[in-house]
């Protein structure tokens, strides 16, 4: 029903635009930018399984350097054309878009964009004017449905009705006999599986309001049936009308919730309630972040896939050291041993499993000790030293290659947490020429290849003025704190958390306690701990950091500093 107000959106606002420009972020997303003669609009169409949906969107997402096949395809029939409908289909996650356009002769032609919202079924297709399917962001064939096929040149069908009632035809009492036929369902689930086009959140809202909470449908009194009958006459009003509010619901933390085009009662004050402009820019909203993630993950699945493996290698070798260096423990036990055998050799005789002396090192009391009955007292005495000079090698070798180990996987989880932050092609391309550098991948780059331009940190300021820089990656926090900052500067880290670098800009001013705290916010947000409540943020002065030689990039030092806790933001 959602998709009811957007369609009037895009309907008053794009109809009659052209379509100047058509891009393909990702391989499910497709971005339209419309003119008019009052300006642009750029059109965000989603089929991603998670967040699948169609909108205005203020947000201009990277596009790769070679557009998709399909993305070509697009430009051909649909550059140049114009808006000149917008349908659903009854109240059903289906939109459709129509567009007169010209082909290459110059003969008139229409296309209409089907956009299917279904989940993992979504769908972005292009059918022309025979009603059949040009070509589509996923392709169905016979192996993946017997049931409905995507493919080119085939015709164009609807996808199987579900028998669900649309709430702006049927009349009140058809649709409250449907939902009192479902007696065993509650009444969410029934409204559910009643109606065209609704969510399980409005449902439940409509329990809620209808009987304070959700019951089963064969618990309803004639009053609550009347109830119910009048709560859905509202919510069809609403539709009618389009007079729907634009809901988001947030949690204490900041972080959406959910969406809805009316109001929700259903959970008291746990969530707070905001109201956006549009439908729009409420969506826009809701799913930014989850879009940078995805597209970010599309893009460096290569790299995702590398750095996990090279933690989890690491973590299993470092797990056999640590094992290995537990069995090293006991090699003074070796050394007593041999040491009690050499002393005791004349009173001793070959051919023993077994030998039965006094422990000097523990009051003299009797201890026994397995020896090789092939060997004498002396050769098993010498056997016992080398097992224990062994011993002592092993865990001496076995400390430094722990730590080794802890180093390179602690430098991994930062290149992981580099990777989770970036959002753009270039931020991509510098994780993997680092990666690269450290032997992990291969190179892509051919020799003498022009070398990429150096990204410029992210940039902040502060509310009284103090310019905040952040590194975007291992390599750029070296820059960053140990070439572009001045002494005097003040440098931020999450205290032993993954992160980025951050720096205060001193300017020759006394930094204000009002700038660390927020300076402190960001470094926090920009870190693995990003989701936390409260995070331990170090500063100190640059003065007081030190590269240790032959150190990770990235990898700094310091022991002079204090620490603050806050709430991570970039606000």
């Amino acid at each position: 029903m959602l998709l009811h107000f957007l369609k009037n959106e895009i309907e008053q606002a794009a109809l009659g635009c052209r379509v100047e420009k058509l891009h393909q972020p990702s391989k499910d997303e497709l971005v339209l930018l419309l003119r008019s003669r009052t300006g642009a609009k750029k059109l965000l169409i989603s089929a991603s399984a998670n967040s699948p949906r169609i909108h205005f969107t203020d947000y201009a997402p990277e596009n790769p350097q070679t557009p998709p096949m399909f993305c070509m395809l697009m430009r051909k029939h649909l550059t140049g054309a114009i808006l000149s409908g917008v349908r659903q289909a009854e109240l059903d996650r289906i939109l459709f878009l129509d567009f007169d356009g010209s082909n290459e002769i110059g003969d008139r032609v229409k296309f209409t964009l089907c956009v299917e919202i279904m989940a993992k079924h979504s769908n972005i297709i292009l059918i022309n004017e025979a009603n059949i399917i040009v070509d589509a962001v996923k392709r169905i064939d016979f192996t993946q449905s017997e049931i409905r096929q995507i493919l080119p040149t085939m015709k164009f069908t609807m996808p199987p009705a579900q028998e669900k009632l649309n709430i702006l035809e049927a009349s009140s009492e058809i649709l409250i006999n449907r939902v009192l036929q479902q007696k065993d369902k509650l009444l969410s689930a029934a409204l559910l599986s009643v109606l065209q086009g609704i969510s399980p959140l409005v449902c439940r809202e409509i329990a809620e309001i209808t009987c304070g909470e959700d019951v089963k449908v064969n618990t309803l009194t004639n009053e609550k049936i009347q109830q119910l009958a009048s709560s859905l006459e509202i919510l069809k009003k609403t539709i009618e009308n389009g007079s729907g509010k634009a809901i988001m619901l947030k949690n204490s933390d900041e972080k959406p919730i959910d969406f809805s085009f009316m109001d929700i009662i259903q959970y008291c004050s746990a969530y707070r309630r905001q109201e956006f402009i549009s439908f729009s820019e409420l969506l826009d909203e809701f799913y930014s972040e989850r879009d940078r993630i995805d597209r970010t993950g599309q893009r460096a699945a290569d790299l995702v896939k590398s750095i996990s493996n090279s933690i989890a290698r690491t973590s299993r070798k470092l797990n056999l050291q640590r094992t290995e260096l537990l069995a090293c423990a006991d090699r003074e036990t070796l050394r007593i041993n041999a040491e009690l055998i050499n002393a005791n050799q004349y009173k001793l005789e070959k051919g023993a499993f077994f030998c039965d002396v006094e422990n000097y090192y523990d009051e003299n009391k009797m201890i026994r000790i397995p020896v090789d009955p092939a060997l004498s007292p002396s050769a098993n005495s010498q056997k016992y030293y080398k097992a224990y000079r062994k011993a002592k090698t092993a865990e001496q070798m076995l400390a430094t290659l722990i730590e080794q180990g802890e180093q390179e996987l602690q430098y991994l989880e930062t290149v992981a947490d580099a990777l989770f932050r970036a959002s753009t092609q270039a931020e991509l391309d510098e994780i993997r020429n680092e990666l690269a550098e450290g032997g992990y991948i291969k190179h892509r780059k051919k020799a003498g290849q022009k070398a990429d331009k150096l990204l410029p940190p992210l940039e902040y300021t502060s509310k009284d003025g103090f310019k905040i820089l952040v590194g975007r990656n291992n390599l750029q926090n070296d820059r960053l704190s140990l070439r572009t900052a001045n002494k005097n500067d003040l440098w931020l880290h999450t205290q032993k958390i993954p992160g980025a670098h951050v720096i205060i800009q001193a300017d020759n001013r006394d930094i204000t306690p009002s700038a660390i705290e927020q300076a402190a916010q960001i470094a926090a947000y920009h870190s693995k701990a990003r989701e936390s409540t409260l995070v331990p943020v170090d500063y100190t002065p640059v003065k007081n950091l030190k590269k240790p030689p032959g150190a990770k990039p990235g990898k700094v030092i310091y022991h002079v500093y204090n620490t603050i806790w806050v709430r991570p933001s970039v606000l």
